[in-house]
């Protein structure tokens, strides 16, 4: 399996490292002719802003779009921004193909960053532990979202929609590759 990671910015080589200890061929993606021969897509943490005006600048909104379409695409924290509908402002370039509305920065600032540990049912039954760096968090889930894990208060902090798939967290930082076994073997296999 060719899992791409787009790597304008952001935590992409931490994603790397997992996917091929977990066998993945992996490709740093920089250029849209770079998603041709891919079997899923990893977009990563980092500024979503930086990443949206690197994608708008490099010509890859519309090729990002059309992959993400059809093609399994997972995005971590500000990945999941990216892949959002709605995000709450419209000046920032996103794909918009993941039926969620997403606040960003939901936990406040760098400095109120934490780590806590998820229960989440499609990982098994050891809870995940999950780094909230400056994290979004998903005020809303449209038809055919699946709530994949919330906070003890109910917050929404993972979804799955078909083949994409969106964590508020980061789970390349925590040496925990449940997640990424999760997206290829589940999600980039082609079973939701």
């Amino acid at each position: 399996m060719k899992i791409g990671v787009l790597a304008l910015q952001g935590a992409f080589i931490e994603h790397e490292h997992l996917l091929c200890d977990l066998g993945a061929e992996v490709v740093q993606v920089r250029l849209a002719a770079q998603l041709d021969s891919l079997d899923g897509l990893i977009i990563p943490g980092g500024e979503s802003t930086t990443i949206g005006k690197l994608a708008t600048t490099f010509d890859m909104i519309e090729p990002l779009r059309s992959f993400a379409q059809t093609k399994p695409t997972w995005g971590t924290c500000a990945g999941m921004i990216f892949l959002a509908k709605d995000i709450g402002i419209d000046r920032q370039p996103i794909l918009g193909v993941m039926d969620i509305e997403v606040n960003r920065n939901a936990f406040g600032r760098q400095i109120d960053s934490f780590q806590t540990d998820l229960k989440i049912p499609v990982l098994g039954e050891a809870p995940f532990p999950a780094v909230f760096i400056r994290a979004p968090l998903v005020a809303h889930v449209g038809a055919g979202v699946d709530v994949l894990a919330t906070l003890e208060d109910g917050r929404i902090v993972a979804v799955q929609q078909g083949h994409l798939l969106a964590t508020a967290f980061h789970p390349e930082l925590t040496g925990d590759n449940r997640f990424h076994r999760y997206f290829l073997s589940g999600v980039a296999a082609g079973q939701d």
